[in-house]
């Protein structure tokens, strides 16, 4: 690797498995959903690392965190098939507008869209289930809409679906849009982020997996703490530390005592 060759953050590795940070506004591998794009994770980091990866599973474009790759061909069979089960527990956080009630669950099906990283054709809706709980409010004296202030919460989302946009879609369902999201956010709130704070991004991360290794089978908990350009806004918000939460129960709790 050359001394000006980009890197990402390793936030694990062992024999079997690396965890990287994802800035955002990278891909996670290349796709015609950006044929322009020339970066994308997986080329930089088995660059960094001069090992052969194989991608476990997808974070958006727009989204940051905690993204993992497996090292071999078994280890990568294994684990997507976690992944594929449902039984790999996923956190994230997110800037949403107005603010939700304190906790709760959004089980609305998705319609299923092309999805132009597998190569796959659009279809029926499939069932899609995200938990959620409320971690900060902040009532900010802006009007956007017919109010005279604006409302925004800090959540930590939990889905035990993995559908195409499955979180920004369901934020859209609640009412409660991300902030920066341009597809199924609101544009007056992006662009009230964007002059407060100078945020350009999309105001999701992705914080935990917690999975059962390939080889071991042991428990093991992955986190990434926010980029600094998402704390960043946390700070000026007045919620610095309000990511750094216990994490909640468990999903399936059938799951988890498998894992004990």
């Amino acid at each position: 690797m050359s001394a000006s060759a980009e890197t990402l953050p390793i936030l694990y590795r062992d024999d079997s498995l690396v965890a990287v940070h994802k800035p955002a506004g990278l891909l996670v591998h290349r796709t015609g959903l950006d044929r322009h794009e020339t970066r994308f994770a997986l080329q930089i980091v088995r660059d960094q690392i001069g090992r052969t990866l194989w991608p476990l599973h997808r974070l958006d474009k727009g989204t940051s965190g905690l993204l993992l790759f497996a090292l071999d061909r078994e280890a990568g069979r294994i684990v997507s098939g976690q992944f594929e089960q449902g039984e790999v527990e996923k956190s994230y956080l997110a800037v949403v507008r107005g603010h939700p009630p304190e906790r709760g669950e959004i089980d609305h099906p998705l319609v299923r869209l092309a999805d132009p990283y597998a190569g796959a054709p659009g279809g029926p809706a499939q069932a899609a289930l995200t938990r959620y709980r409320r971690l900060a409010t902040v009532e900010l004296p802006h009007r956007v809409d017919r109010y005279p202030s604006s409302r925004y919460a800090l959540l930590e989302l939990k889905p035990a679906t993995g559908r195409w946009h499955q979180l920004r879609r369901h934020l859209k369902h609640l009412s409660h849009p991300i902030i920066g999201d341009a597809t199924h956010g609101k544009g007056r709130h992006n662009r009230l982020f964007q002059a407060l704070f100078d945020s350009q991004r999309l105001l999701l991360v992705a914080t935990r997996l917690r999975l059962l290794h390939p080889v071991s089978g042991q428990t093991l908990h992955l986190e990434a703490p926010p980029s600094g350009d998402f704390q960043r806004v946390l700070d000026a918000l007045g919620w610095g530390e309000a990511w750094r939460i216990q994490p909640a129960a468990c999903l399936d709790e059938s799951i988890c005592a498998s894992r004990e």
